[in-house]
């Protein structure tokens, strides 16, 4: 009699890396959404397990994209090893980190991925682009350039995924190195670009740890958030006249269409 070998069983996800409340946005003015809590539809089918993969392995790619030393390696190692190394190493094509977390009593994983800023390594990085999420363009808030340069980034990324099917953030970083006055009007010009591309704006220090956590948090909160109502789209749980918009078109999630037209996935 042959036994059927046990399915390997991951371990519990770190106490801290547990979400059962919506992260809440950096600055309202250039935001996924500014809702306070999850969508109750969310919040139903995790409670009901309707999730459709609930105990599954439920995965969301993140590519990580921006200019030379804007600090995108720093970004990802402050979360997910809590290190900061102060010695500048180039990434080489891409680098790949994956962070458990719990959602709402649901298992989900954020796949980050690192990729090079250097031109020469642009179409090495570039292959990893298709089949993301969640677009992160990070630049240098001491920098304006990097600033500049983010929708040539974005421009990029999306020539291998569905523009309509990804959430975007912009992420100014090494926000310790700026003055009160100088950050003050970089910004404004961020935060214009971030509502100019639909992007929701963040703001952080990976050498003080100053809203990294938050930040992915909130990554991890909205890509989830996203993959569900994806999967009740597929279930067809939904009444007709009552369709939750995912795409990036629309800067609130939570809104309802009833009209004839429609920007629904």
């Amino acid at each position: 009699m042959s036994v059927r070998p046990s399915m390997s069983v991951l371990p519990p996800v770190r106490r801290d890396r547990i979400i059962a409340q919506l992260p809440q946005c950096y600055s309202e003015r250039a935001a996924v959404h500014t809702k306070d809590e999850f969508h109750s539809k969310v919040k139903t089918a995790c409670q009901e397990q309707r999730t459709g993969t609930v105990g599954r392995f439920k995965i969301a790619k993140v590519i990580v994209v921006g200019d030379l030393a804007v600090g995108k390696t720093c970004l990802i190692n402050r979360f997910c090893k809590d290190t900061f190394d102060k010695n500048y190493k180039a990434t080489i094509g891409v680098d790949f980190e994956m962070e458990r977390f719990e959602v709402l009593g649901v298992p989900f994983s954020l796949q980050l991925w690192d990729t090079a800023g250097q031109e020469r390594f642009k179409c090495i990085a570039s292959t990893y682009y298709r089949g993301a999420q969640t677009i992160v363009i990070v630049f240098d808030v001491n920098d304006v350039a990097s600033l500049g340069h983010a929708r040539q980034w974005l421009e990029d990324a999306l020539k291998e995924n569905d523009p309509t099917g990804v959430q975007l953030f912009l992420v100014g970083t090494k926000k310790d190195l700026s003055s009160p006055a100088q950050y003050s009007q970089i910004e404004q010009d961020a935060i214009q670009l971030a509502e100019e591309i639909q992007a929701e704006y963040w703001a952080v220090s990976s050498l003080t740890g100053e809203n990294v956590r938050d930040f992915f948090f909130r990554v991890a909160s909205l890509a989830f958030e996203a993959n569900v109502f994806a999967e009740l789209e597929k279930s067809g749980s939904r009444h007709i006249g009552d369709i939750v918009k995912i795409n990036s078109n629309s800067k609130n999630v939570y809104a309802t269409s009833k009209k004839k037209q429609s920007n629904c996935c």
